[in-house]
């Protein structure tokens, strides 16, 4: 996909790696609308604010009839509550869920419509190493984050008909908020991953594994499961 033709709309562009996105598709000559609850929030030159709130299906069906002109769909939004799937509570469970996994459907749904009728174009789903790595700590989390690898999968096989690539980006730290009690050196810059997700967005990839903590456990798939603790 041509980044410089292309109408971006990224949600989450407020802050972290969606505002690295949307800097650098601006650069790149893209059109962009960058997705917020609070689209005042949303300060990049040349980005053009838009309501949206990946929880609320209206706000997103409107932010679609807004950006008609769209081309490419970044579903970057997410939250991590930290909640295990035991002793969590379940109603963040439930809203990790909500955002992680609904969020990016209804995104989709919604703005599969459009892309297809501007010619086609791609989604890029934002996921990380804990959709295939699921510690027990980051239970919650790494189930919505699974559940949206499944998404991509399954919703790259039935928009490739329709001129829609769907593209999945994993990671592990960033140097964002989500990671703020992170040491450094464990986190790869947001601004590195946001040029790795466009060249992999361009070339057309399925999978865009952006550090080596991704390359590792995506490598270490068929490895037998951890045994019980007794």
């Amino acid at each position: 996909m041509e980044l410089k033709k292309a109408v971006a709309v990224v949600t989450g562009a407020n802050r972290g790696l969606g505002r690295h996105l949307a800097i650098q598709l601006v650069e790149r000559g893209a059109k962009v609308y960058g997705a917020a609850r609070r689209p005042e929030t949303v300060d990049v030159p040349g980005v053009i604010p838009l309501r949206l709130d990946v929880t609320d299906e209206v706000s997103i069906r409107e932010a679609a009839r807004v950006a008609s002109d769209a081309t490419l769909l970044i579903n970057n939004a997410g939250i991590s509550t930290g909640a295990t799937l035991m002793g969590g509570d379940v109603a963040e469970v439930r809203r990790e869920m909500e955002t992680n996994f609904f969020g990016p459907l209804a995104a989709t749904r919604a703005f599969a419509p459009v892309i297809e009728g501007n010619g086609g174009g791609a989604v890029l789903n934002v996921l990380s190493a804990l959709s295939w790595l699921h510690p027990a700590g980051l239970g919650s989390y790494a189930a919505s984050k699974a559940a949206a690898w499944a998404l991509s999968d399954a919703t790259r096989e039935e928009l490739a008909p329709r001129g829609i690539t769907v593209s999945a980006l994993h990671v592990g730290y960033m140097d964002t908020d989500m990671a703020a009690d992170v040491p450094a050196d464990q986190k790869v810059a947001a601004a590195d991953v946001a040029a790795q997700t466009l060249r992999g967005i361009e070339t057309g990839l399925p999978e865009i594994l952006a550090d080596e903590v991704s390359r590792y456990v995506k490598q270490n798939l068929s490895a037998a499961p951890r045994p019980n603790a007794v």
